[in-house]
């Protein structure tokens, strides 16, 4: 949830490691694309054999379109094709058809990017005056992770009230991380910058007056 882009050494390393093991690789790369440090290689690129998951949900904007697709090694493409008989037929038509449309729209895809980077520098550069400034800075993807430790340790009911309060919603820690997700919350930038100005707009009385008190747990 931290949006962490794992560094080409380190893949090296895990496939490596996976190779020498007879370990299979599957690698979910969803938010592909989706980068704010330069170019992310794929898994493909240190494991030939490696599955691959990717979705049109993420970097083309299709979500809830329910289409995506499988990278699968060449010795298991019978298997892959066994198992997704028994799951489903086929992705819906329109779906496909959209998909192909999309991957048309280049320009308009990475200015989807150049918007979302704009709301993440605005982000991170708000959210410490909030007195959020133990900040996970994304290397990719649409969120921003922060410790809240210091104002709850029930982050799902903090987030419950901040959006009864402010009308601002965001994503508990508790959905991502059920040992320590307590303390944290994730925000999202997918949207408009005028949106991410307005919820910031909200946001900062609503913390401003948590800053000398703690929330209090629910639990």
């Amino acid at each position: 949830p931290t949006g962490t882009i794992i560094a080409d050494d380190e893949l090296a390393a895990i496939a490596a490691v996976c190779a020498e093991r007879g370990i299979r690789i599957v690698s979910d790369e969803i938010y592909h694309g989706l980068s704010y440090v330069g170019p992310t290689p794929s898994m493909l690129s240190f494991a030939p054999d490696a599955f691959v998951i990717n979705s049109f949900s993420k970097y083309w904007s299709m979500a809830g379109w329910r289409l995506g697709w499988l990278v699968a090694p060449d010795d298991l493409i019978d298997q892959c094709r066994a198992l997704i008989g028994n799951l489903f037929l086929t992705a819906p038509s329109l779906a496909q058809h959209a998909g192909l449309a999309a991957m048309d729209q280049q320009e308009v895809l990475e200015g989807h990017v150049a918007g979302y980077a704009r709301n993440r520098d605005r982000m991170l550069a708000a959210l410490p005056a909030l007195g959020l400034r133990s900040i996970a800075p994304p290397d990719g993807a649409f969120y921003i992770w922060a410790d809240i430790g210091h104002l709850t340790d029930d982050s799902l009911a903090f987030c419950e009230q901040l959006l009864r309060d402010t009308g601002v919603a965001t994503a508990p820690g508790v959905d991502f991380d059920p040992v320590h997700g307590h303390r944290f919350m994730r925000f999202s930038f997918a949207v408009s910058t005028a949106e991410v100005e307005e919820a910031l707009r909200r946001m900062e009385p609503w913390f401003a007056a948590r800053a000398t008190s703690r929330f209090p747990s629910a639990r």
